[in-house]
């Protein structure tokens, strides 16, 4: 008889409807054992590097290329050493040495032979080809992409600062105007106190700042 009652008691609790067990005690083997799925973020718009109309293009610089209705022309390329980018129907197109809207003019003409009217787009989404560099006593030296109208002062703040050697009062930028090198001192404390204040000259593509 005792026998019988626990035999009874086991194939109940087998035959025991999912429905009443607790919703957080319920497995799903297959989920158990599979690896949580990654989220993938949704294509944002290009993103200008910078709203400067008069911007001219470089080799390396990143641009962003849009054809209204024309998606596949639309794309993302970048301007190869030989100043020229490719893109669909057209194949080679110069870049480097023009501004975005005379690029967009340029796309533009030359699509006219496969488009009715095309609507052209350029937008500089990577400064590649304006760098200027710093050597010298800063905690992180090295190349740096130059915005447009960077001061000296301004391009100092993206090196991580001055070490505990660093002559501020020593500082100066090194350019090269017709085929010389020249000596722009720059001294930081007198600057930053607003006494020299044309020592904070605008970097042109190329400048070398020296921190000695």
């Amino acid at each position: 008889m005792k026998t019988s009652y626990k035999f009874w008691m086991v194939a109940a609790a087998l035959l025991l409807p999912l429905g009443s067990i607790p919703a957080q005690e319920r497995v799903n083997p297959k989920e158990s054992k599979a690896p949580a799925r990654a989220t993938v973020e949704e294509p944002t718009a290009s993103k200008a590097a910078t709203d400067d109309p008069a911007y001219v293009i470089g080799a390396e610089d990143q641009l962003s290329i849009s054809v209204w209705k024309e998606p596949d022309i639309t794309r993302l390329v970048p301007v190869r050493p030989d100043g020229k980018i490719s893109l669909p129907l057209i194949n080679d197109v110069q870049a480097a040495g023009l501004t975005p809207m005379q690029l967009a003019m340029s796309v533009s003409e030359k699509l006219k032979k496969f488009i009715s009217d095309p609507q052209v787009t350029v937008i500089v989404t990577g400064i590649n080809s304006r760098r200027y560099y710093i050597v010298g006593e800063m905690n992180r030296a090295g190349a740096f992409p130059l915005l447009p109208n960077m001061t000296v002062l301004q391009a100092l703040s993206s090196a991580g600062g001055f070490t505990q050697f660093a002559n501020m009062k020593g500082i100066y930028v090194l350019r090269i105007e017709n085929g010389k090198s020249v000596k722009l001192p720059f001294n930081y404390k007198e600057v930053i106190k607003g006494s020299r204040p044309e020592q904070n000259i605008i970097l042109k593509p190329g400048d070398t700042i020296v921190v000695p």
